[in-house]
């Protein structure tokens, strides 16, 4: 295929959670394939849980794009899921150009000829600070068409029913093969069970409308490891009802942090160690502040790594207070997809696995 004059870069590659893919997200891609002879879109939060920020799996974000596409245009668009790795900026950036660098060995037809590479996408916020990670890289910026956003869409989507959504006028928003696709989402069990949590979270929020000023949660979580396994709960409420989660909760105004976190995991979890075991073994502490942990509102949170002595026999738990279950679980049995909010960063960066 011969480049036209506007075709600069042999591949670019565009950045996003489409969460759904909208008009705008359309436009970016339509633009990106006059702009070069392939475009590489890598779906972000892969490999996420559905929440009311990430209701779509990246397999079905994939099917919005292509679906929004012509044959000729798929031909020249190339996908891929790209996980988080919310509290490591450098493994992110690495696992975008290890991606990238795949794609491009896969599809590049002249290896004597090193490709041209650049990153298209618009700065709408401080969410797209990444557009300045890649300095290796070509940059095509664009205008946001007609100031489409998702998470405005997301609030209507889940807080009416989906079918008035589709009866707006903001459906149009959204490419006619999206539309379809939401069309049969609002008949599942998944739609039922995200617009329950956003619902649950919105009132939630509600409780807190009046204050002077927006509240900032402080919480506690035990990252308790012992030979190779991890201590985990399956929540029993909203949110994340029956997800697998670290042992921790909210702090009391009358105890120090230390103190909050062994309450805690004692409440949640009746391990049979001792206090001062514990204490003992404690390896590690670090504050995780990511703004989008918690979709109740801004919640930090003061993990601490107890790293316990190898035995054959794990401790004894019993899921109590908050939690349905305790368990231990092997780490390399860890699954993103089914760990709440960001606890599966939370465990990565504290063990470093």
């Amino acid at each position: 295929m011969t480049m036209s004059h506007d075709q600069r870069y042999d591949f670019l590659v565009f950045i996003g959670r489409f969460q759904p893919f909208h008009q705008g997200h359309l436009a970016v891609v339509k633009e990106g394939l006059k702009r070069a002879q392939h475009l590489i879109i890598l779906c972000g939060s892969a490999h996420q849980p559905r929440t009311v920020r990430n209701p779509w799996t990246s397999a079905e974000r994939e099917l919005m794009i292509r679906g929004s596409l012509t044959q000729d245009e798929n031909a020249r668009v190339h996908i891929a899921p790209l996980m988080d790795t919310v509290y490591n900026d450098d493994a992110w950036v690495r696992n975008v150009q290890t991606t990238v660098k795949g794609l491009i060995t896969a599809h590049h037809r002249m290896p004597h000829k090193p490709a041209t590479v650049g990153l298209i996408g618009h700065s709408k916020d401080q969410s797209s600070y990444y557009l300045n990670m890649f300095p290796q890289w070509g940059s095509v910026p664009v205008d946001n068409f007609q100031q489409i956003s998702a998470t405005p869409l997301r609030q209507e989507i889940f807080s009416t029913q989906g079918a008035e959504f589709l009866d707006s006028a903001h459906n149009q928003k959204l490419p006619a093969f999206v539309r379809k696709m939401l069309n049969q989402f609002i008949n599942t069990e998944d739609y039922q069970a995200i617009q329950s949590e956003h619902n649950f979270i919105e009132k939630y929020r509600l409780a807190w409308q009046n204050a002077p000023y927006p509240p900032t949660f402080v919480t506690v979580d035990a990252v308790v490891v012992q030979s190779g396994h991890i201590l985990l709960i399956e929540r029993k409420a909203k949110p994340g009802q029956g997800l697998w989660a670290l042992p921790g909760g909210f702090i009391n105004g009358s105890e120090k942090l230390l103190d909050a976190c062994l309450r805690e995991l004692k409440e949640e979890t009746k391990l049979k160690v001792p206090v001062p075991v514990l204490k003992g073994s404690i390896r590690h502490q670090q504050v995780f502040d990511d703004p989008h942990r918690s979709a109740r509102g801004r919640t930090i949170t003061h993990a601490f790594y107890f790293d316990l002595e190898p035995n054959k026999a794990l401790p004894k738990v019993k899921g109590s207070d908050d939690a349905k279950h305790a368990m231990w679980v092997p780490l390399a049995e860890l699954e993103p997809c089914k760990l709440f909010e960001d606890h599966y960063f939370i465990i990565q960066e504290l063990t470093g696995m």
